[in-house]
């Protein structure tokens, strides 16, 4: 069933189109990705089937009962209500009241325990929660959601992978968190030259079909080449335009060059810009910082290696981009010190761009950085380096206020970047970049010849860059786990595993016979199988039944808990079983 049927939508924005005559459909159980460049209008695009603008020019059709839930990239904490209220903001007060339970505990679950506290005294990542458990906690059929990744610690997004993979009804949204993309959608809609492309494919399978997709395109734009240059010769040659066929073949020649070849997007791509590095870079001793009477980071070490890829990660508000801040000489600390080597070039990418003047030129605000900057390919100007980074000719004379989010993100990367540093801090480098820039700065990054450390909630971006991962706990402690985010999972989860105990038995004397099984041993491998089955039967209808709820997320965590314990049995019960097994081998022999 079409829940959602959107026909015809165009949009203009000056002389630059958005959309051109594109239509989209949503049917039940749809999950789609949005992706696109930056700039190119994914959000707009959002809010026009959200009902919150329009376009140019078509409809936006729902079928009968539908209800949009909509979580937009930046929700609105303005008003003066509790972080209670906000999620019920727009609802009924019997809605409220009956779902108060449920909030409070969806709310738990994303680490806001405080249900009374104004919203506008949140934090980003606390705000970006409170508006995922508002558009969790509302009934809706279609779940839109912008950028939902967005300013939440690594675990809150594992944890809402979970929830919209198990949310019954249909989903769009624009994330630029490739694992969490993977994993949830079964649709990709990718927004390019103001068309849409649709893949029945996640995001891996998008990137297959995307490839065939562009050699295709350039397979035919080669042979039309190749037609063009034989007709050409023709042409040349003077041939005689008196006759039909000479006549269709001028014809041809004409309508063969009117074509014009398929478009492509430009890229981010720029060489390695860094100056020398010396041997020494940081070496942090003692550093403790804290405020408002709580301590963040306590008694930290730490010495930076000339080619350290360093991943930081932990819970919101736990000091992480208090840590860059303090080495990009931002922030002071309380106790210990922060030495730099004598060439060391600190290069500081933070959350908030900075300060950036919504009046000033694109093409000024790099130039005012530096004219000319030399890469290994050689020297660019500043209009060529921004051609670089996706910024045409017409749209470097645009002032920074009209750039999308994206786009000033991609404008501020470039402007650390140019500085030519040797040692980089990127405060959540992935917030607000599309997956294109992303992947190139990915590219940047394994060739930059300096250190990198990173703030990022995105395992993928993390899995691709960190060689080193510090966790940042509640109560100043930092762990230090070597590799990359995967390797930092599990080495933690081997950690916190509960410690079996050892059982005690007297030693059995030695005897050249073999092991004996037990009557009882006997009897427990005839029947150990039905045991087993039975229990895989009973996982199965928990994970089923945990398909189907959508919004009881006390019953959902119910079930969660309830389908960990059965896999522990489960698991207990098969290596049991291998056990047995050995046993009676060893008897038949």
């Amino acid at each position: 069933m079409v829940l959602l049927n959107a026909e015809h939508i165009s949009l203009s924005w000056g002389e630059k189109t958005l959309f051109d005559d594109v239509s989209f459909a949503v049917e039940e159980h749809d999950k789609v990705g949005l992706i696109g460049i930056n700039g190119t209008g994914k959000s707009t695009f959002l809010r026009i089937l959200a009902g919150l603008q329009e376009g140019d020019a078509g409809t936006v059709t729902l079928a009968r009962g539908t209800r949009i839930g909509y979580l937009p990239q930046s929700p609105d904490f303005s008003e003066p209500v509790t972080v209670l209220q906000q999620v019920f903001r727009g609802a009924s007060t019997s809605f409220a009241e009956e779902r108060a339970y449920e909030a409070k505990m969806l709310l738990t679950q994303l680490g806001i325990t405080d249900f009374d506290k104004d919203v506008r005294l949140l934090s980003g990542g606390q705000k970006k929660r409170v508006a995922i458990a508002s558009a969790l906690i509302n009934p809706s059929e279609i779940l839109i959601l912008d950028e939902p990744t967005n300013h939440i610690d690594n675990e809150t997004a594992a944890w809402l992978e979970q929830q919209l993979k198990a949310y019954k009804g249909a989903i769009i949204l624009i994330t630029h968190d490739r694992y969490f993309l993977n994993r949830v959608t079964n649709r990709i809609c990718e927004l390019d030259h103001a068309k849409l492309y649709f893949y029945d494919e996640n995001y891996e399978g998008f990137l297959a079909r995307k490839a065939e997709r562009m050699a295709s395109a350039a397979a035919s734009e080669r042979k039309r080449q190749s037609i063009l240059r034989h007709e050409l010769e023709w042409v040349r040659r003077g041939a005689r335009a008196r006759t039909t066929k000479a006549k269709a073949r001028l014809e041809r020649f004409e309508t063969l060059s009117a074509q014009s070849a398929p478009e492509t997007d430009s890229s981010v791509e720029m060489k390695s810009i860094s100056t020398r590095l010396g041997k020494k870079t940081i070496e942090v001793q003692g550093l403790t910082k804290g405020w408002d009477g709580v301590t963040y980071i306590r008694d930290f070490d730490l010495t930076v290696a000339r080619d350290d890829r360093i991943g930081i990660v932990g819970h919101n508000g736990t000091g992480k981009s208090t840590f860059l801040r303090i080495l990009a000489g931002q922030a002071k600390e309380d106790a210990g010190t922060v030495s730099f080597g004598e060439t060391v070039k600190i290069g500081y990418f933070a959350q908030d761009c900075g300060h950036m003047d919504e009046n000033q030129k694109v093409i000024s605000f790099i130039r005012d950085i530096a004219e000319t900057v030399r890469t290994p390919d050689g020297t660019l100007s500043a209009a060529q380096m921004l051609e670089t980074f996706l910024f045409s000719g017409e749209s470097q004379w645009a002032s920074i206020g009209s750039l999308s989010g994206g786009e000033r993100r991609r404008l501020y990367l470039l402007s650390v970047l140019m500085r030519a540093p040797n040692i980089l801090l990127l405060d959540e480098p992935t917030n607000d970049l599309d997956i294109e820039t992303l992947t190139i700065l990915e590219h940047y990054l394994e060739g930059f010849d300096g250190a990198v450390l990173a703030v990022s909630h995105d395992r993928y971006f993390l899995d691709k860059m960190a060689n080193r991962i510090f966790e940042f706990r509640p109560g100043g402690n930092v762990q230090e786990y070597l590799g990359n985010y995967a390797d930092y999972l599990e080495k933690r989860k081997e950690a916190e595993a509960p410690v079996k105990a050892e059982k005690t038995a007297k030693p059995k004397a030695k005897t050249s016979g073999k092991t004996r099984m037990s009557y009882k041993d006997r009897y427990e491998l005839e029947h150990i199988d039905d045991d087993i089955a039975a229990l895989e039967e009973q996982l199965e209808a928990l994970q089923a039944e945990q398909a189907q709820v959508t919004s009881d997320f006390v019953r959902l965590q119910q079930l969660t808990e309830q389908i960990d314990t059965v896999s522990a049995q489960l698991e207990a019960k098969e290596e049991r079983w291998l056990e047995l097994q050995e046993m009676a081998e060893e008897m038949s022999e």
